[in-house]
């Protein structure tokens, strides 16, 4: 078996302890092959009431205590997780299995080959609902917006990442999308230049009503859910139309 990656996974059936490093796959792994997780990481907060072992974060993962768990098989991704913990791992003995996402399309192709060949449990259906809530083309005409990840300094989202494929689907065209940076820093005076929309979510940093749209005067602001906007898995279910429902709702400060 390969991961998104190409590498090579050996894995013995059935797949019964899992260690996920990816909070978007740790909910998708929850509901579709309950009990099998054994570690997730502190930042994995979906379901609210999963009660498993903590290996500390996606960046500075445990990786003594996971190879003492000794799972079936450990759940990164590409650019959540680095890749001398997965080779740390996999030098261990323990099967890592790796997911490259960036677009919406390579998510769903991502999640159903995690669960019909790595975990060999079979496509969940509410894959099949994501794929359905996602068909609608997106509204015309597009709006030029921004989405901030961060604030001081400013980062926010760039081309090739799954938050800006998913962004157009909502009718909505990145102003920075044109840098070479996937999350390009920015100064206060870029942040906001020529953006008709500003999409502030509530992760990874925690925009609120007051803290945020005060750095848009006179632009439309619309604070949105962060899982819905960066999450693949569950949450795709009714990410569109929570998202649409936000974006509706944009306010002027």
């Amino acid at each position: 078996m390969r991961d998104d990656l190409g590498a090579e996974v050996r894995l013995s059936r059935p797949v019964g302890r899992v260690v996920s490093l990816v909070p978007s796959l740790t909910e998708a792994i929850a509901r579709s092959c309950p009990g099998s997780l054994v570690a997730v990481t502190e930042w994995c907060t979906h379901p609210a009431d999963l009660e498993v072992e903590r290996v500390r974060g996606t960046k500075n993962p445990n990786v003594r205590r996971i190879v003492e768990l000794a799972p079936d098989l450990v759940v990164c991704n590409q650019e959540e997780n680095r890749r001398i913990d997965v080779d740390r791992l996999r030098a261990a003995g323990i099967p890592v299995w790796v997911t490259r996402i960036r677009t919406l399309d390579e998510a769903f192709d991502s999640l159903a080959r995690l669960f019909e060949i790595a975990l060999g449990v079979g496509r969940p259906a509410w894959l099949d609902e994501a794929e359905r809530a996602w068909r609608v083309p997106a509204p015309k005409p597009l709006r030029d917006a921004v989405i901030p990840i961060w604030r001081n300094p400013w980062m926010v989202v760039g081309a090739d990442t799954f938050t800006a494929d998913l962004a157009g689907r909502l009718g909505l065209r990145l102003v920075h999308a044109d840098r070479p940076e996937r999350y390009p820093q920015l100064s206060e005076d870029e942040v906001r230049a020529g953006v008709e929309l500003a999409v502030l979510p509530d992760e990874p940093y925690v925009f609120t009503a007051d803290d945020g749209p005060d750095a848009f005067p006179g632009i439309p602001v619309a604070l949105v859910e962060g899982r819905s906007l960066t999450w693949y898995g569950p949450s795709l279910v009714t990410a569109r139309a929570t998202l649409t429902d936000q974006l509706a709702g944009a306010f002027v400060s």
